[in-house]
């Protein structure tokens, strides 16, 4: 009775990112009706006969929709992380980014907006350095003397502090007319750039990403009880664990090369959706991808319609992160478990 109530509570959350999407895109400065959503988006599988005006269409497929689908993936990439990342290394306070790939993306953003690059190279220099942080923390760790999980993750504050500093290094020489607002806005996160081809660039691998972890996500639960009893059922545990580790690393570097920066997502909706199906990761993992959808796409919606000026994602992810993450800290009787 429990596992059916659980599964439908994962199905409502779907729902939930299903009903969510459509009203995304009839917010904003320019309201759409949702009957009009409905049909422009039908017109692109149906022979139907457009009633609406072709700004209405622009607005809806051109500027929203991937948007709002970028922040949907955006969203459960870094909740699934997280969900990983806590359950793989028993710690409740740890995210996607611990291992110094949002630093080393950063940088690489950083650097190419220094030069002046185009959006796609900045995007491309954002997941190089992310991905080249994350195998510079797995060297440090791996040819230490100590070879644990702390280990891990003192390698990934290391390196985090390290493309941090470098961050600053080009935040300082950059020209403070034109360059530096552009790396500070970028490294704030945003969706406002988000178009057809960032998303199907991002899609191409955060997706093969997801759909791994969600096949392998049962194996959490293994690792999760530590070496010693992986081993006794037949699992290999290192090797288990760099394959969820890179496989959540690489779909978190894709995220922060189209969104930009975005924190407390990775830390906040894990614990959320452990609240709602329990700490299973056969049902966690699933649930925290879904309510990462959600709670991303009404970030963004809040982002882009509470003020004239959009408001960059991060700053409204660490305002309602903060708060959210303190109120499930209070209301935990016992372990995070």
């Amino acid at each position: 009775m429990r596992e059916r109530r659980y599964g439908w509570t994962v199905a409502a959350l779907w729902a939930a990112v299903v009903a969510i999407l459509l009203l995304s895109l009839c917010v904003g400065r320019y309201a759409v009706p949702p009957g009009t959503v409905v049909r422009v988006l039908l017109a692109r599988l149906f022979p139907i006969t457009p009633a609406w005006d072709g700004t209405v269409e622009t607005v809806v497929w051109q500027v929203r929709l991937p948007r709002v689908l970028a922040g949907a993936l955006v969203g459960a990439s870094l909740a699934a992380g997280g969900a990983v990342f806590q359950g793989l290394f028993r710690n409740p306070l740890v995210s996607p980014y611990v291992l110094g790939v949002s630093s080393g993306a950063g940088f690489g953003a950083a650097a190419a907006i220094l030069l002046g690059a185009s959006a796609i190279v900045t995007q491309a220099s954002a997941f190089a350095m992310g991905a080249v942080a994350v195998l510079l923390t797995m060297f440090i760790a791996r040819f230490g003397r100590d070879r644990s999980q702390v280990t891990l993750v003192l390698a990934g504050f290391v390196v985090g502090s390290l493309f941090s500093s470098l961050i600053s290094g080009a935040q300082y020489v950059a020209d403070p007319a034109t360059r530096l607002p552009q790396i500070v806005f970028w490294l704030m996160g945003s969706l406002a750039s988000a178009q057809w081809g960032d998303l199907g660039r991002a899609a191409a691998v955060i997706i093969p990403c997801l759909v791994a972890v969600t096949v392998l996500r049962w194996k959490v639960n293994v690792l999760s009880m530590g070496d010693e009893e992986a081993r006794s059922l037949g699992e290999n545990p290192a090797e288990m664990r760099l394959l969820l580790i890179g496989l959540t690393t690489m779909a978190t570097a894709v995220s922060v090369s189209l969104a930009g920066v975005i924190g407390w997502v990775g830390l906040v909706v894990p614990h959320l959706s452990r609240w709602l199906v329990g700490p299973d990761a056969r049902r966690l993992v699933p649930a925290s991808m879904a309510v990462g959808a959600l709670t991303m796409m009404l970030i963004d919606d809040v982002a882009r319609t509470l003020l004239t000026a959009e408001i960059p994602l991060g700053i409204l992810t660490g305002i309602i992160g903060a708060p959210v993450f303190a109120v499930l800290l209070q209301r935990r009787r016992s372990g995070w478990e």
